[in-house]
């Protein structure tokens, strides 16, 4: 298994490796393009057990960059020549390139000197590195080098995104804040109920107090705009609508009273209670499929809605923890292609059986069948079934398809399905083929310099169609070889149109 610089399917053995490219992070941020056609650029070098680079899901040839220009941001000048150049850090020579090995080992790089001759610092390629990275962020002439006058434009455009307030990071708030709804009076009841979290995080008495406004915000709010928020429910709906508001004012004078009795243990229990109620009277605002599917699409197994599973996996290695139940909730209104495939799958009971293929702390990935294919082989065919890349970008009435938004130019758009939970479930692809996600399927597990919440390069290149929203923390327990016993659906399941599986043969 390769932990190079990638999200994507996992190599078979004895696959040709595609160039690929460098992507280095840190501060100060500098911007430079690079054409991945040159072989020798390194993917990415571990400078310690917890590296400053993550590993990525790796394939064939799959790529955070899927264009052939790629890109890499310079961060420590005493670094930059080392990792520029596809030489041994210590001998200056060739390294040998990472050897395949097997499944699941991590690649190593070796030394073509002995010890005795290896140096392990080079001064004069951190004196020019130093010198390129302050004529860089300054703009000022180095080493003989005309300066050339540009109009002033951001340093890393494509990749840096303005951010207004801290970062959503809740699956169910994502979750919530990405159905195809507008009713103003609903989400001033959820904003006060989902600050909660975050007045529990002051110390002392003091949290209980902020806790206290929030719920008398989410009261009034409640009071004022009940009649906006039962004008916004679909007409079929309306009943169950009724019911629901009134149970969550029943939530909230409870929760007063659980303030009020200063039981802090007991606040956060409660919240989530309200909050699925909210999302409930949310989700029956949505009044049918809000668009249409693409024609070359629409055949496709489709999830118009939402659907809810549960994937039971037994874990081998925690005594503390035999089996463990991960529900993951599917997001058919951004992505029903996406979201209908893997249900699909799962109907076929594809992924039972099967083992984690890849768990390295930073993500976990499975979905790579046995034998020579690298995803679901359709036997009404006999070949691999692919889908499109599928990215909802917030402010669109639909998806956009076949392209990643870097490639349409779009570099500040925000998907509405973004990569900021831990556990955010997604599709893996080829480095170069934006339409060849098929079943590699994998969760990510945590924030890194790359992937910060709102302005990551993930989003907008991997198409997001659910989060893990119980029991995800478990998902960093997950090793390679654990198995996931079935994965099976607690709801949702009539939402699937052109279910394959229902096909004989």
């Amino acid at each position: 298994m390769n932990t190079s610089l990638f999200f994507g399917k996992e190599r078979k053995k004895g696959k040709k490796k595609n160039p690929g490219s460098v992507l280095l992070i840190g501060v100060p941020l500098i911007h430079i393009s690079v054409s991945s056609t040159n072989r020798h650029l390194p993917r990415l070098i571990h400078l310690t057990k917890t590296p400053l680079l993550p590993p990525f899901p790796t394939s064939t040839s799959t790529s955070l960059f899927p264009s052939r220009q790629s890109h890499f941001i310079l961060l420590l000048p005493s670094m930059a020549a080392a990792l520029a150049f596809p030489t041994c850090c210590c001998c200056r020579r060739p390294s040998l390139r990472p050897s395949a090995g097997r499944r699941g080992r991590r690649p190593v790089a070796r030394c073509a000197l002995p010890s005795s001759e290896k140096n392990s610092f080079s001064w004069k390629e951190c004196a020019i590195s130093v010198a390129l990275s302050a004529g860089l962020i300054t703009g000022a002439p180095t080493l003989g080098w005309p300066a050339h006058a540009s109009p002033l434009e951001p340093v890393i455009p494509d990749v840096s995104v303005l951010i207004s307030g801290p970062p959503i990071k809740d699956p169910g708030a994502l979750l919530r804040y990405a159905l195809p709804i507008d009713n103003k009076a609903v989400r001033e009841v959820q904003k006060p109920l989902e600050d909660i979290t975050d007045s529990l995080k002051i110390a002392g008495v003091r949290a209980l107090d902020s806790v206290e406004r929030n719920v008398r915000q989410a009261s009034r709010a409640l009071s004022n705009g009940r009649n906006l928020i039962l004008g916004g429910l679909a007409e079929s709906k309306r009943a169950n609508g009724e019911e629901l508001l009134d149970k969550l004012a029943v939530g909230l004078d409870e929760l007063q009273r659980i303030v009020e009795d200063r039981n802090r243990d007991a606040v956060a229990p409660k919240q989530k209670e309200l909050l699925q109620y909210v999302g409930t009277v949310e989700e029956d605002m949505v009044d049918g499929f809000p668009y249409e599917v693409p024609e070359e699409y629409s055949s496709m197994p489709l999830l118009k809605g939402r659907a809810t599973v549960d994937m039971k996996v037994k874990i081998k290695d925690n005594p503390n923890l035999e089996d463990c139940v991960f529900r993951i909730v599917l997001d058919g209104y951004n992505a029903p292609v996406t979201a209908g495939n893997f249900l699909d799958l799962v109907e076929r009971k594809f992924y039972d059986g099967m083992e984690i293929q890849r768990a390295d702390g930073f993500v976990v990935q499975t979905g790579d069948p046995e034998g020579p294919a690298e995803g679901f082989i359709d036997p009404s065919t006999g070949k691999v079934r692919t889908i499109p890349l599928e990215l909802m970008v917030d402010g669109d009435k639909a998806p956009v398809y076949g392209e990643t938004l870097e490639e349409l130019g779009r570099y500040k758009a925000q998907t509405k399905l973004p990569f900021n939970a831990f556990g955010t479930m997604a599709m893996a692809r080829d480095e170069f083929d934006d339409n060849s996600a098929s079943s590699q399927i994998f969760w990510l597990l945590k924030e890194s310099e790359l992937t910060p919440s709102n302005a990551n390069i993930l989003d907008g290149r991997y198409a997001v169609f659910g989060y893990v929203t119980e029991n995800e923390d478990y998902l960093a327990d997950l090793k390679v070889g654990d198995v996931i016993e079935s994965i099976q659906v607690v709801s949702g399941l009539d939402n699937l149109a052109n279910p394959s599986y229902k096909i004989v043969g």
